[in-house]
């Protein structure tokens, strides 16, 4: 198992959680403490444009925030490394409770009301069902990035695709 070392401490990779446009997560412990780390990564995305991620992160931390969205709490910062140490929360995504059959009218009842929030605010967030996670009946989301309000990107234009077994969904996870 590797070691990573944030701002002085130590952290035991345990595996790889996903990739994403902008970093790889790995569930990492310290002692038996869980977190998630995300690496920023410098790979070329086609259809999105980023500045400074790290920073951008940040950010949208920040006005997630403000905006009162349940979400894992930011720990820690490694700027020379690229680094972000996130609270872990334990569950299964959206995505599987999908796969599963365990998803629940309740989980579309919360995901509209942070829509309700994140509107009021002009702000999307990214609403692939593996960005959430169901911990103890709460719908948590797990990434940190927001963008300008635009219906085109929108949970009911958007989103909405991939909450159910669509044909989006399907194709996406090889169902």
């Amino acid at each position: 198992m590797d070691e990573i070392i944030v701002n002085g401490k130590p952290y035991k990779v345990a595996y790889l959680l996903g990739k994403g446009k902008g970093g790889y997560s790995h569930l990492v412990l310290n002692g038996q403490q869980p977190f998630v780390l995300k690496s920023i990564h410098h790979e070329p995305c086609d259809y999105y444009n980023f500045g400074d991620k790290l920073q951008a992160e940040l950010d949208d931390y920040a006005r997630l925030s403000d905006v009162g969205i349940l979400m894992p709490k930011l720990i820690d910062v490694d700027r020379e490394g690229e680094r972000i140490l996130k609270e872990y929360i334990d569950g299964k995504t959206v995505a599987d409770c999908i796969t599963c059959g365990e998803m629940r009218d309740d989980y579309l009842l919360q995901i509209k009301k942070m829509c309700r929030l994140l509107y009021a605010a002009h702000l999307n967030i990214d609403y692939y069902p593996t960005n959430f996670i169901v911990n103890d009946g709460k719908l948590y989301y797990i990434d940190y990035e927001c963008n300008e309000y635009c219906d085109e990107w929108n949970f009911e234009n958007w989103g909405i695709k991939y909450w159910t077994k669509t044909p989006e969904f399907c194709k996406d996870f090889g169902l």
